[in-house]
């Protein structure tokens, strides 16, 4: 048993050891008479004085559909901290929306916006003093900023999923955001028309929720259940139903259940936890950016976590799940059927997941799943072991002379293992956009966009605009794509990115020049330019980084504090302690 569990276990003999913990430093005593006329004036009664103070860190906005519902959601969860005897604090962080910055400038605030997240709800929560929170997401980079903040507070919390959106249908198909995407391409190639176009436009946002597929924020919704930071099925349940309302108002009462035991985050989020985590997102065919973010968390958590684990856990994990990008089926049929838990029950069985890692239920991961039902038997949503997609992990990390720190691609299986062509090189995924859509790109080129990593957009773009362009152009088993930018968990084709150095930091890909041989090679695990050492050395020496594109605010900062995305792209990993 983990050093962490068994002090949690030691704090949990210790009732309400964390009640009112920190809340008290605002709300008692006379000399805190001021603090609660203030407090007085937004509700609260002298009883309230006495309770556990939980904040509610809400995501909700009218940015995007993935949140345009969550004020609901955080309302629900409010209910649950009262029913439970806590007095519940609402309030708002940001959110941003990729799907419809994706492919523009303001891209490059997407990821910085996960530590914005992280350090908005870490300032509101210690500056008010709560005892504890639930934290509720909708997009993307909602979920790691959301556990970000948890983890650095370490004070009693649940993570709430605002729950998938449901499907758009056109001519009788589900259609998504990433049937938008593709439906570009489509266009450009002359396959549809403005008249299509606009059809798929229009039905494939039905209503409130997050992006239907195994994208990023159905993969980290996912990761973070497997983490134990979730209710059991939150990762699962539609936006809009009363299952989900139903999971906010408990998320409530668990928080004030751990402040009584004295279950903290830090408790749960264990080396163990993070390496389930990693297993249910190989099981699912889940998103690139989770390793990304999962690196990211584990460092806030003060777990040691590195790419090889990846590789480690997914030489052992089938890819069980036939859902889009690369399959069938969107999140609300994996919800109609059962959700996450029944996998993650079989994967138990399998001995592939850690059963004793705490949960935020106080249970073991291995207690919640008992008497989990099975899924179905004529269900193709999840397949057995005996016939998985891919018998081993679809997230592939590489090393070669192109990529000596790492790079992350997603090999579904059905787009090959492996790809030599020659390059075709892009500053920018505006520029290489562009060539794809007006036909420069042909079959057998690798297209490299560089200068797109987290110093060098800076921020780190996703790269669904020029992937879905290509699957849209009929080129998806015909070119491969790498760069030091990311991909959204819609991405899908011959693509590998994170590639670390990024050309910002004098990474190899900042030399490559056209028609260069390049190798990709997801049995060997590597990535290769095909030039020889001396030239290599020759590019490198002559090379001169270019001037910072962000001289002030948020994008300079970012730049100036943000590590390598082998590492987290984390903001405070090089602060000096003592």
């Amino acid at each position: 048993m983990s050093k962490s569990v068994t002090s949690g276990q030691a704090r949990r003999k210790q009732r309400g050891a964390l009640a009112n913990q920190w809340s008290s430093a605002v709300t008692q005593g006379v000399e805190r008479a001021a603090s609660r006329a203030m407090l007085h004036a937004v509700g609260f009664s002298e009883a309230d004085f006495r309770k556990s103070q939980v904040g509610i860190a809400s995501t909700w906005s009218q940015v995007t559909p993935c949140n345009m519902h969550i004020d609901v959601l955080a309302r629900e969860a409010a209910l649950g901290v009262d029913r439970a005897g806590g007095k519940a604090v609402v309030f708002n962080t940001i959110t941003i929306s990729d799907g419809i910055s994706m492919g523009t400038e303001g891209m490059k605030y997407s990821l910085v916006s996960r530590e914005v997240i992280a350090d908005s709800i870490e300032t509101v929560a210690g500056c008010q003093a709560f005892d504890g929170l639930v934290a509720i997401g909708g997009c993307d980079k909602n979920m790691p900023g959301c556990m970000m903040a948890i983890a650095r507070l370490n004070r009693p919390a649940v993570f709430v999923y605002g729950g998938t959106i449901l499907p758009g249908v056109h001519k009788g198909r589900d259609v998504d955001i990433v049937s938008v995407f593709e439906a570009v391409g489509r266009h450009a190639k002359g396959e549809i028309g403005d008249r299509e176009l606009l059809a798929i436009e229009v039905c494939a946002i039905p209503g409130p929720g997050a992006c239907g597929g195994m994208y990023t924020a159905n993969t980290m919704a996912s990761a973070i259940e497997a983490l134990g930071m979730s209710l059991p099925n939150s990762s699962a349940q539609a936006a809009i139903s009363s299952e989900k309302a139903e999971d906010c108002r408990r998320a409530g009462a668990a928080v004030m259940a751990m402040l009584e035991t004295g279950l903290r985050p830090r408790d749960i989020l264990t080396r163990h936890a993070f390496e389930n985590a990693i297993t249910v997102v190989m099981a699912l065919g889940g998103s690139t950016n989770a390793v990304l973010h999962l690196l990211a968390m584990a460092h806030t958590a003060g777990v040691n976590l590195a790419l090889d684990d990846f590789t480690r856990i997914g030489k052992r994990t089938p890819v069980l799940a036939d859902l889009k990008p690369s399959g069938t089926h969107v999140m609300a049929d994996l919800v109609k059927i059962g959700g996450v838990t029944p996998l993650m029950r079989d994967l138990l069985k399998a001995k592939l997941l850690h059963g004793d890692c705490m949960t935020v239920t106080g249970r073991t991961l291995a207690q919640n799943l008992r008497g989990t039902k099975s899924y179905p038997k004529k269900q193709t949503v999840i397949r057995p072991f005996s016939d998985p997609v891919k018998p081993t992990g679809h997230l592939v990390i590489l090393r070669g002379n192109l990529a000596p720190g790492g790079a992350v691609a997603k090999i579904s299986g059905k787009e090959g293992t492996r790809f030599t062509g020659t390059a075709r090189v892009f500053g920018s995924e505006e520029e290489a956009l562009k060539r794809i859509l007006d036909g420069t790109v042909r079959k057998g080129d690798v297209i490299v966009i560089r200068y797109e990593g987290p110093k060098g957009g800076p921020g780190m773009r996703e790269m669904l605009s020029p992937t879905s362009a290509v699957m849209g152009k009929g080129l998806g088993n015909e070119v491969a794509l790498i760069t030091d930018g990311r991909f959204s968990g819609g991405s899908h084709g011959f693509v590998v990115g994170h590639i670390t150095p990024e050309a910002q930091a004098g990474g190899p890909i900042a030399i490559v020049k056209n028609g260069d041989p390049i190798t990709i090679d997801a049995d060997r695990r590597t990535l290769t330019l095909g030039v020889p050492k001396r030239e290599i050395d020759a590019r490198l020496k002559a090379w001169n980084a270019p001037k910072p594109r962000y001289t002030r605010g948020v994008l300079a900062k970012y730049a100036s504090l943000v590590n390598s995305a082998s590492e987290g792209a984390v903001t405070d990993a090089a602060l000096k302690l003592p």
